[in-house]
């Protein structure tokens, strides 16, 4: 996974954006020249130059960012060390070109990843404004960067898998794993639990583009395999076999607010047996103390 988790937007941002992925100065940093970053010394020199050259980018509008701060992560079980060697080559064939960079590796995740913030100023002068074809490049080249390390990676895209919700912002897993809930899902539960309780549905085309989408490329996966059985080569059929149970094995199309409606599904029903456990357990007792009467 390459992605982009946000972008600095001050000093005082950028600051406290490196005091976490360091640790507070507890986990080493490395910068596009190899150097180590090893205390909060070291960190505060760095900090201290990006802010200095924001001072004399006159360019900047008053909004702007300082650095775009990207994550790169593997799957729990791949090995940390080619993970950071791999992070390490990206950085450097995608911007050690142009642009200033610091990246630290985490390992108290059970995914390895590697925390990169690029200073956004490059040395040409022109700003870093990444696209989704530059995500989807740069993907293709930290798994390149994998596999040189014998990691097996492919760059393909979510839908090509069967995933059809997007990851969730950096800023809202953080609020989450605060025990706050994030603004984005109060709003989404509470339109679900409306359309719930008024007994309708409110129609969003992309809902049904999604499920269209996926229509489609299930529907190529197996043409594919179709093509593939239908020739004389054995090892053809059993690439067929494998297509076809790579479909079978794809999540359902589920939508965040398809998740939300069984989420609260689930929540009600679990109510209701709860309920009717409990008057089922009151109607006994009453039966006994009625026997007891009499």
């Amino acid at each position: 996974m390459v992605k982009i988790t946000g972008r600095t937007k001050g000093v005082a941002h950028l600051k406290s954006h490196l005091s976490y992925i360091t640790r507070n100065g507890e986990l080493d940093a490395e910068t596009e020249q190899g150097a180590t970053l090893a205390d909060r010394s070291g960190l505060k020199d760095l900090q201290q130059r990006w802010e200095d050259d924001a001072g004399l980018d006159d360019k900047r509008r008053r909004d702007g960012s300082l650095s775009v701060n990207i994550i790169l992560s593997m799957p729990a079980g791949t090995d940390a060390v080619a993970v950071k060697d791999s992070a390490r080559a990206f950085a450097t064939e995608t911007f050690g070109y142009n642009h200033d960079y610091v990246f630290v590796q985490h390992l108290d995740d059970k995914h390895p990843h590697v925390h990169l913030t690029v200073r956004s100023l490059g040395h040409d002068g022109k700003r870093l404004n990444p696209r989704k074809a530059d995500l989807q490049a740069w993907r293709e080249r930290f798994a390149g960067e994998l596999r040189l390390r014998g990691i097996a990676a492919e760059a393909t895209p979510r839908r090509t898998r069967g995933r059809v919700r997007k990851a969730d912002r950096g800023a809202v897993l953080a609020l989450r794993k605060r025990k706050i809930t994030p603004d984005v899902d109060r709003l989404a539960r509470k339109e679900v639990i409306s359309e719930v309780r008024g007994g309708s549905t409110a129609k969003h085309p992309w809902d049904e583009q999604t499920k269209s989408r996926q229509d489609a490329i299930r529907r190529r996966y197996l043409d594919y395999a179709a093509e593939l059985q239908r020739s004389g080569v054995a090892a053809d059929h059993e690439l067929a076999r494998q297509v076809r149970q790579f479909v079978n094995d794809m999540p359902a199309v589920e939508t965040r607010r398809h998740a939300l409606k069984n989420e609260l599904s689930e929540l009600a029903s679990s109510r209701r047996r709860g309920a009717e456990q409990a008057g089922h357990v009151d109607r006994r007792d009453y039966k006994r103390d009625g026997e007891r009467t009499r």
